[in-house]
């Protein structure tokens, strides 16, 4: 299924063992060198078992084109001045479309820039915790741990994707409100 820029289509996000995690609708904006982007308006809602959230801020959704695996093995989400955090990128499996729905399963670990600049990974505990609780596959822990920190100097050093082209994405999004 071919995507056109203005369809509506699905996050899904879920925990190893098919446990469900966030989902929310987005908006296709379009793709480039990088991948997939999506817009996400201010207002969304989204949600996950036991919580709910509705983005304070218009956000895009960077899903990587095919590459080689740690190039693809995470989702970054960029929110637009103000939001509570500039730059969030899940550490995942591979995202794949399944028709109008982007999957891909959430590892717990995060390479986050925060408002001020700074750049640190998140949930480390929580990836460590999982991976024996969840029974992580030896290649899928380390998948996740190559990709972290090949993202975390990527976000650090502003290499693209993380180096500002998502700021024109934004801007196609807030020019379809």
């Amino acid at each position: 299924m071919s995507r056109v820029s203005g369809d509506v289509v699905r996050v899904v996000m879920t925990k190893w063992g098919e446990r469900p995690h966030w989902e929310f609708d987005c908006l296709v904006l379009g793709s480039d060198d990088h991948g997939d982007w999506l817009g996400v308006r201010a207002g969304t809602h989204m949600s996950r078992p036991a919580a709910e959230y509705v983005a304070p801020v218009d956000q895009v959704v960077l899903a990587p084109v095919a590459g080689e695996d740690w190039l693809r093995g995470w989702v970054a989400t960029f929110h637009a001045q103000h939001g509570s955090v500039h730059t969030y990128v899940d550490m995942t499996t591979p995202p794949l479309w399944d028709g109008p729905v982007l999957r891909c399963v959430d590892l717990d670990l995060d390479v986050v820039r925060g408002t001020t600049g700074r750049v640190w990974i998140d949930d480390e505990d929580e990836f460590a915790e999982h991976r024996v609780a969840f029974g992580y596959p030896e290649e899928v822990a380390a998948l996740a741990m190559t990709t972290v920190d090949r993202i975390h100097r990527a976000v650090s050093e502003e290499q693209p994707p993380f180096d500002g082209v998502a700021q024109a994405w934004l801007s196609v999004l807030a020019d379809r409100s």
